[in-house]
């Protein structure tokens, strides 16, 4: 970044009773182009910091009436995001203590020159620049990961979109089922961007990728000479993610020695590190998810009865790909987009009927990671601007057409009714008439395609 114009966006605001000294500091630093204003006490400089916002404040540690330390705390109250530089002729290890607990960036002894205070400004600017980079950064993620970028029409997605939204806000631990492939880490993310914590840290761990015997120190972090290896102090996921959320992955591949670890952290919000005695507590939100059926391995005795309720507060269940085989076209049109630059060539690309059929009808046991390759590859194989069936996997090409056919027309039919059953407000008898239909036709379907609670809510939206 251009130093002239960081100079010219940062306010810095010099407090000193001692009138020389003010102008003296004010002119350093308006010579390197910084904006500067200047209070004779600290009662002057907090109505200062009322009507104009000040990156940097440079005040004197002993001042009449206010010193610099209480000046320093009440100033953070108004703005806590500006640094403070504390001088002082007198420095001693009690005074510099208690300015750094009051959230001083450093502090400066008197009598110094202009480079000093122009290196320390310097670092200061740098220190804020990379706060500023980190939040920039946090929003953006979290603006990635927002309901609306979750692409879906199905009805049962659209549940599932409900339910993230009201129960974001909560600090409720949530437990995320659905087989590989499905978005569990997509959803874990919504969640954390919509609630309170989305600007904190959330920390992803996938527990069936990292052994066992590695796993425990991964989660709880290790003291130096806790083990062989183990040549210095390491922090762990759960400390990393403290005010945020923690994401574990795969659940039901921990031992159950650990499962015994992340009960206490839900209980008692605390633990120890691998080869310590000092006791962390932490703050954290805990989402879970895993690909497997969690009651019946509770039930099994392969998992924790009381970790199991503990973890399934709220239970969030992600639909396999073919139980919204509605939203392939969506997903095949974002994909495409997405991975159009490993084309030589530019232009639109369509999938011709015969390839999207295959697609409908296919069943993917991969689910959307499976789709995204399979788009990924067809891109690579077509020669024109359509993607036809041999540019599809062969595993998708082996559908029979019919099938293929049969499973594209019933999601149509569904979606068709779903329309209908919207513009009536849920009236099944309005339904049925405008589709042409016996009110038992469309009852049937209703049931073949498990709209009941579709029409629940949209009757419960109706006024």
């Amino acid at each position: 970044m251009d130093d002239t114009k960081e100079c010219c966006k940062r306010k810095i605001l010099i407090v000193d009773d001692e009138k020389n000294m003010r102008e003296t500091i004010k002119s350093i630093l308006q010579d390197e182009g910084y904006q500067v204003s200047t209070a004779e006490s600290g009662e002057t400089a907090l109505r200062n910091m009322e009507e104009a916002l000040f990156s940097i404040m440079i005040a004197d540690l002993k001042m009449p009436r206010m010193d610099g330390v209480e000046l320093l705390r009440r100033a953070k109250k108004i703005n806590p995001e500006m640094e403070v530089l504390m001088i002082t002729a007198y420095p001693t290890v009690a005074t510099a203590v208690e300015a750094m607990k009051q959230g001083a960036y450093d502090y400066i002894v008197k009598p110094f020159n202009p480079e000093e205070i122009i290196l320390t400004i310097k670092k200061v600017i740098e220190h804020q620049r990379v706060l500023e980079e980190n939040r920039r950064l946090r929003e953006e993620l979290a603006s990635k990961y927002q309901l609306k970028d979750i692409i879906s029409v199905s009805a049962k997605m659209k549940a599932v979109h409900q339910l993230v939204r009201m129960v974001a806000p909560t600090p409720s631990t949530i437990l995320i089922e659905g087989e590989s492939g499905t978005g569990k880490e997509l959803i874990a993310h919504a969640v954390h961007s919509l609630s309170p914590r989305r600007r904190q840290p959330f920390v992803s761990v996938n527990c069936a990728a990292i052994p066992g015997e590695l796993l425990e120190s991964e989660l709880f972090g290790h003291e130096k000479g806790a083990f062989t290896g183990a040549i210095r102090m390491k922090q762990g996921k759960f400390e990393i993610a403290h005010q945020g959320t923690i994401y574990l992955d795969e659940v039901a591949d921990m031992s159950p020695h650990l499962q015994a670890k992340i009960l206490r952290v839900l209980q008692e919000r605390e633990f120890e590190r691998v080869g310590a005695t000092k006791t962390i507590q932490v703050d954290v939100r805990i989402i879970a998810a895993t690909n497997r059926d969690l009651k019946k391995e509770m039930q099994e005795g392969e998992f924790r009865e009381d970790l199991y309720y503990r973890l399934n507060v709220i239970r969030i269940h992600l639909p396999p790909l073919r139980e919204r085989r509605d939203d392939v076209p969506l997903l095949v049109e974002h994909f495409l987009k997405k991975y159009a630059e490993i084309r030589a060539m530019g232009g639109e690309i369509e999938v011709a009927p015969k390839a999207m059929n295959l697609l409908m009808g296919y069943d993917w046991p991969g689910n959307v990671r499976e789709l995204e390759n399979a788009v990924e590859r067809a891109l690579i194989l077509s020669k024109g601007e359509v993607i036809k069936v041999d540019s599809l996997p062969p595993e998708i090409t082996a559908v029979a057409p019919s099938q293929a056919e049969g499973r594209t027309l019933e999601v149509r039919e569904r979606q068709i009714i779903m329309d209908e059953l919207e513009r009536t407000g849920g009236d099944q008898q309005k339904a049925a008439k405008n589709l042409g239909i016996a009110r038992n036709t469309l009852w049937r379907k209703v049931k073949k395609y498990n709209l009941q609670d579709f029409i629940t809510r949209l009757q419960n939206k109706s006024p």
